[in-house]
């Protein structure tokens, strides 16, 4: 097999625990890979404001994927490269998450909208990015700032219903996919963490053989399909492990670091 070069991994659920925390084993894992001169960066549907305090224990230089890897930032969170929902698309996307039932928030480069300040997962959205969310009565001034849109929702088989339908109206004008069995987001079109692990891995003139990817949902799907090798996290669903080229621990017993381990013997 061929040496790994680069690693880019996810983060909720992957490498971090349930409870968000990045573990001394999963900080240890990142640090041998620099020490044996492998790059490492992270890809997340998190917003841009929600990763910035994994930079400095993880010692990460290289730009990192926001919004499923449709905005592309410096370690420092300034833009490299960023896209956009187009504002019909956020509209009808709204309207879908709507009719579903779901809570609707919508993230621009540096906020988090919602209209319902006792959503069910407000709480956990604010442990997790470490902000709060801007209460607003409409989300329509804020359409043509979409970078992401996410329906969230405790009914998981609704909400892989609300998927399809989502993924039906916006066609190939948006993706939408689920980064939980909670979170259904919509990001910007063409770009996905796939397209993140291609654009990294040419502003490092790294061939995508070289890459190792690792993640736990759907959306790591994409990043998977072009790396040379991918790890699924023992608590990824089975349609995920299927897709891997090995599974994993879970994020609760280590399973970053299990990983990295097999990454750091590949010579």
């Amino acid at each position: 097999m061929t040496r790994i070069a680069l690693v880019v991994s996810d983060v909720d659920g992957t490498l971090l625990t349930k409870d968000k925390v990045l573990t001394e084993g999963a900080a240890s894992a990142v640090r041998r890979l620099h020490e044996a001169g492998i790059g490492f960066t992270i890809v997340s549907s998190r917003p841009t404001i929600g990763m910035g305090f994994l930079i400095p224990p993880l010692a990460i230089t290289l730009p990192i994927g926001a919004f499923n890897g449709s905005s592309i930032v410096d370690p420092q969170l300034q833009p490299v490269e960023q896209h956009l929902i187009p504002a019909a698309v956020a509209q009808r996307s709204l309207d879908v998450l709507g009719e579903f039932g779901a809570d609707i928030w919508l993230f621009t480069n540096d906020q988090w909208l919602t209209r319902n300040p006792d959503g069910e997962y407000v709480p956990h959205e604010k442990r997790a990015i470490k902000h709060d969310p801007v209460i607003v009565t409409d989300f329509a001034p804020y359409l043509a700032q979409a970078c992401k849109i996410v329906g969230a929702s405790s009914d998981a088989a609704r909400l892989k219903q609300c998927e399809v339908a989502m993924q039906q109206a916006v066609g190939n004008e948006a993706t939408a996919v689920r980064s939980q069995t909670y979170y259904l987001d919509v990001t910007p079109p063409g770009h996905d963490k796939g397209t993140f692990v291609e654009t990294i891995a040419r502003r490092l003139g790294v061939s995508l053989q070289e890459v190792a990817t690792i993640g736990d949902m759907q959306n790591d799907l994409a990043m998977f399909a072009k790396s040379g090798i991918s790890f699924a996290m023992g608590n990824a669903s089975d349609d995920v492990k299927q897709r891997a080229t090995h599974v994993t621990e879970t994020n609760e017993h280590d399973g970053f670091a299990k990983a990295m381990e097999t990454v750091l013997t590949i010579r």
